[in-house]
């Protein structure tokens, strides 16, 4: 494919609570309804198990069954796949993102702000660290859920080290407004593409999912965006020129903030 555009399919999924095997199995049957290979898949946040905090019961190493899934999903596609999971490494718990290649694993991230509300920081620690994954000529920096209310970690200290932000989450109706807003914020300020994906329906705790998964331009408007409330694979593709002349006509990163995180 051309390397300076990128086709990714998001996948709005009505999640299963705490069920790995029936999620795994909703999410191969959406990806299978895809017709023209994405060089991207995006997951929602824990999709194996929605957003929970029995880590102590559900819980998969890095070799366990949902991120063989994984692998063996980017192998049959040939699509690069992301999403989190629960994850124990290390005697810790921790709300990872994987990014898996139809070569294997290429690179992770952990979730760096963890849900106060739901005492999400009792059960997890924390990541440290902000990738940036290639894909064709794109770079592309994931996060997820919660990190979408802190714009210093969605920034970047230099000038554009990416081109696309990445969010993957289990986002509930009841905030959705604060979601509809950061979204387009977030492309604004750091003149990027951004994806986001949020699952729909009600998880374990009544919790109501909307989703309101969407693809935004460097302008912070729609390219492509889903039905509310149901289930859906959302597919957009993204140029990488536009991009860069847009950054080079309007260069406000030139009198950008110098700030470092701690």
């Amino acid at each position: 494919s051309d390397p300076m555009s990128l086709r990714i399919a998001l996948l709005q999924a009505d999640l299963r609570w705490e069920d790995p095997t029936a999620n795994r199995e909703l999410l191969s049957g959406m990806i299978d309804k895809i017709r023209e290979r994405p060089d991207l898949i995006l997951l929602p946040e824990m999709f194996a198990t929605g957003f929970s905090m029995r880590a102590d019961t559900l819980a998969q190493s890095m070799d366990g069954p949902d991120v063989r899934w994984m692998q063996d999903v980017a192998t049959r596609s040939g699509s690069t796949v992301t999403g989190s999971l629960i994850i124990e490494e290390n005697g810790r718990y921790y709300n990872r993102l994987l990014w898996v290649s139809p070569n294997g694993l290429s690179g992770l991230y952990d979730k760096r702000h963890l849900f106060r509300l739901a005492h999400e920081q009792d059960t997890y620690t924390a990541g440290t660290t902000r990738p940036v994954f290639r894909l064709n000529d794109f770079r592309i920096a994931p996060l997820i859920c919660y990190d979408l209310r802190f714009p210093v970690w969605s920034r970047r200290s230099s000038a554009y080290e990416y081109d696309l932000l990445l969010y993957v989450a289990n986002w509930p109706e009841k905030r959705g407004h604060a979601w509809r807003s950061l979204l387009p914020a977030r492309a604004i300020e750091n003149q990027s593409y951004v994806a986001a994906v949020n699952r729909v329906g009600a998880d374990g705790h009544g919790m109501d999912h909307r989703g309101d998964s969407v693809v935004l331009d460097y302008r912070g408007e729609v390219i492509s965006d889903s039905e509310p409330g149901s289930p859906s694979v959302l597919e957009a593709t993204l140029e990488l020129d536009p991009l860069v002349r847009f950054r080079e006509q309007f260069a406000f990163w030139q009198d950008a903030d110098r700030f470092r995180i701690e």
